[in-house]
């Protein structure tokens, strides 16, 4: 199981890099106004994608969790939640690159694929207790 929970970790990490990179991407960062530093960015796209990358990464992280402790807790097999905590993660590494090349239809794909994997995840649990 450990391997889900160091997934948790990472999935947690994952946005805080996407917001690094718009950090360091746009015209000297304001850490006294993050906010407005981001809107004053309107031209520069990878600021602009690097931070949405950033918030999504905080919408998708909830059900993750909640995915892999119902599916513990639930009693479903180490050898299935791994390759779906491991999927989510490779998805949300992915999505992160494609926001930041710009590639949203793959974009949209993997968004798809890590979500899939926490429904996943979920449906797997609730069917255990059923």
């Amino acid at each position: 199981m450990s391997i889900a929970y160091w997934c948790i970790l990472v999935t947690a990490l994952l946005p805080y890099l996407w917001v690094f990179i718009a950090k360091r991407s746009g015209e000297r960062y304001n850490n006294r106004n993050p906010r407005g530093w981001v809107a004053k960015q309107e031209g520069n796209y990878k600021v602009q994608r690097a931070n949405a990358a950033h918030l999504n990464g905080f919408e998708a992280f909830p059900a993750f969790v909640a995915g892999v402790l119902m599916a513990q807790l639930a009693g479903v097999p180490t050898d299935t939640i791994t390759p779906l905590a491991l999927g989510f993660v490779a998805a949300r590494i992915l999505h992160g690159v494609f926001y930041l090349a710009d590639k949203h239809s793959l974009r949209s794909f993997v968004w798809l694929l890590g979500m899939l994997c926490a429904v996943a995840l979920i449906v797997l649990a609730a069917l255990r207790v059923a």
